[in-house]
């Protein structure tokens, strides 16, 4: 065989290996599970069924995406499940609250379980502005009475954004907030406000509101958006002059804490997959979920359904946490204290 003829055969040899491994990399006959680290019906719920009604299109293979609920510990129930549990071939994609995330960085013990800096993250749905619900009716008007006037917050449970962000403003602001926990999900805090069972509910995503309550700015509705856990606002919240909680910082320290832990709103809706998922793969559903995020028809459906679609990639956010678990210790310390770690 000449010198021409064995270039051709190699070619034709690397060709059909490519094929085949393209091939095995394809989610074809396949499914592909969303655990969603929620109840049915609130602002993480939202966006997992949203994406997964429009994901497989962008997979090669075409496979069929399942949303699927699984409630429990803040988010935790997820976590654990992907990181112990879950096939590591890119067949089961993790969605939890951004509290999951930080809280291994404040309790280490979790890391057990869990560690978050060692997830592969396929991308972020939405960044949030997180923001407080409460009744007309309650006595506190202004944050600042927060710090004077007892009240009384619905959450589901520590490690949850509606349990953690009314503790920071306790320890770090000096706000005087009773947390309620044992809710499911913010669907049902929201409930528990409208019956008047609790004041009202912090840490809750400004989408999910306006999903729930889609005349939530108008005066006759039972509640009010109270302030924004942020430090620097919606925009939309913003103009209306809606303040925000961070303006209740003391000092420096007081605004570095504030700072590092609102930073988890840029992650608020995180897709994640599992440690050892081959690197192929997670190329492949990064480009999947980057080309869901652009979609025209995910975004028509968002439209219609009154919700921000405010993407990041998988690489900016694993940048991201990984900055954020190189955060100084001091910093660290006064979390953990706020947090009762």
């Amino acid at each position: 065989m000449n010198i021409r003829a064995i270039i051709g055969a190699l070619g034709a040899l690397a060709f059909g290996c490519g094929a085949s491994a393209a091939q095995d990399a394809s989610f074809k006959d396949k499914s592909v599970t969303i655990g969603i680290g929620s109840s049915t019906g609130g602002g993480l719920d939202t966006y997992g069924r949203l994406v997964a009604r429009h994901l497989g299109r962008h997979i090669p293979g075409a496979p069929n995406v399942i949303a699927s609920n699984m409630p429990g510990a803040g988010g935790g129930v997820v976590a654990g499940h992907l990181y112990n549990i879950a096939p590591k071939d890119g067949t089961f994609i993790g969605l939890v609250f951004p509290g999951i995330i930080v809280e291994p960085l404040l309790t280490e013990s979790l890391r057990k379980t869990y560690d978050p800096s060692r997830f592969i993250y396929l991308g972020n749905a939405h960044s949030e502005t997180l923001v407080c619900l409460v009744r007309r009716d309650a006595p506190i008007k202004t944050p600042a009475d927060f710090v004077t006037t007892p009240s009384i917050l619905g959450a589901t449970a520590a490690g949850s954004t509606t349990f953690d962000f009314p503790a920071m403003a306790n320890s770090v602001l000096g706000a005087k907030i009773k947390i309620v926990t044992g809710y499911k999900g913010a669907r049902e805090v929201t409930l528990a406000v409208e019956r008047g069972e609790v004041q009202g509910i912090c840490g809750v995503g400004w989408s999910t509101v306006k999903v729930q309550y889609p005349d939530v700015l108008k005066s006759d509705l039972f509640a009010r958006v109270f302030a924004q856990e942020d430090m620097t606002g919606h925009p939309e919240l913003n103009k209306l002059g809606v303040p925000l909680m961070s303006g209740l910082a003391r000092n420096d320290s007081d605004r570095r804490v504030l700072e590092m832990f609102y930073g988890q709103s840029a992650f608020a809706r995180p897709m994640i997959l599992p440690p050892g998922v081959d690197d192929a793969r997670v190329a492949m559903l990064r480009r999947a979920f980057d080309a869901t995020m652009k979609d025209p028809e995910l975004l028509a459906e968002a439209a219609k359904m009154n919700i921000d679609v405010l993407p990041s990639t998988g690489q900016q956010v694993q940048e991201l946490v990984a900055r954020m678990y190189k955060t100084d210790s001091e910093t660290i310390a006064r979390v953990k204290a706020a947090l009762g770690k």
